[in-house]
C-alpha cells in the first residue's frame, strides 16, 4: 500500500479524444472467465478496426447477487447470467468511435459457445473521479508473489505519466486463460487523484493486455472503501 497526503495544486488540462462506448447487448449467459474469447469474437467481427492498439475492451461483469443468484466463481467452466441492463463497453478513439458503432451494431458473437447479439452504443465521457480502480493488471514475471516489485513497476508507470501515487491499495490475483497459457493478472485501486490525472490514467491505462481487460480503470465509490479495505486486512 502507498499513502502521501501531500497535493500541490496543479493546473487542470483533461484529455479528451478517448471515449466509452456503451453497447446495448442480447446475451442470455457469458463464461466468467471470457476475456481472451471476447477479444478474439470482436477482432473476427471487425479484424479492420481492431487493427488499431488504441481500443480496449472491458470485460463483462454483473452483480454478485440478484434474486437468489450469486456470482459464480472465476474459472473457465462457469457462467455469468446477464440481465437486458448488461453492457459491452469499449473505450476507443472518439475520432472513430462512429465507424465502431456502425461495424459492431446487429454483428453476432460466438463467446466460447454463448450467442451475444450487439445492438445500439451510447458514447460516454471517461469519468472525472478520483478514485479509480482496475480489476486486471498483468503482472510480469517475479511479480505472482512480489506485491512490493508489482508496487514499484505500477509507481514507475505512474511516474511516466506525470502522476504521483498518492494512494493506492494492490489487491487480489486473477488468472486469465487464453490459448497460450495463463496470464497472471493483479487488480489496483488508486485514490485522491486530480481530475487530469484521473482521466489521463483511464486514457492511457497501465500494463498490455488492454484488448483483454488488463490495465482499464474504471470509477470506485470512493475513499472510504480504499480506507476500510486496508483496516480489513
Amino acid at each position: 500500500m502507498f499513502w502521501n497526503d501531500d497535493t500541490p495544486p496543479k493546473e487542470t488540462i483533461l484529455l479528451d479524444d478517448v471515449v466509452d462506448l456503451l453497447f446495448s447487448i442480447n446475451c442470455r449467459e457469458i463464461p466468467v472467465d471470457h476475456a481472451h474469447a471476447l477479444s478474439a469474437a470482436l477482432k473476427a467481427a471487425a479484424p479492420e478496426i481492431f487493427e488499431n492498439s488504441d481500443i480496449a475492451v472491458h470485460t463483462i461483469h454483473v452483480a454478485s447477487s440478484a434474486h437468489g443468484w450469486e456470482r459464480p466463481d472465476f474459472n473457465t467452466d462457469e457462467h455469468l447470467i446477464l440481465s437486458h441492463r448488461t453492457k459491452l463497453t469499449l473505450r476507443v478513439p472518439k475520432q472513430i468511435a462512429s465507424q465502431i458503432q456502425q461495424k459492431l451494431h446487429g454483428a453476432t458473437l460466438d463467446i466460447d459457445g454463448c450467442e451475444l447479439v450487439i445492438g445500439k452504443a451510447k458514447s460516454k465521457p471517461l469519468s472525472k473521479q478520483g478514485t479509480i480502480y482496475s480489476r486486471y493488471i498483468q503482472c510480469l514475471e517475479g511479480e505472482a508473489e512480489d506485491e512490493i516489485c508489482f508496487m514499484q513497476r505500477m509507481a514507475a508507470e505512474l511516474e511516466d505519466l506525470g502522476i504521483t501515487i498518492k494512494k493506492a491499495l494492490c489487491g487480489k490475483t486473477t488468472l486469465l486463460h487464453t490459448p497460450d497459457g495463463e496470464m497472471l493478472t493483479r487488480s489496483l485501486m488508486l485514490a485522491d487523484l486530480s481530475t487530469e490525472e484521473s482521466v489521463k490514467l483511464q486514457h492511457h491505462g497501465l500494463g498490455g493486455g488492454r484488448d483483454m481487460g488488463c490495465g482499464i480503470f474504471i470509477p470506485h465509490k470512493g475513499i472510504d472503501a480504499v480506507e476500510n479495505i486496508g483496516n480489513d486486512e
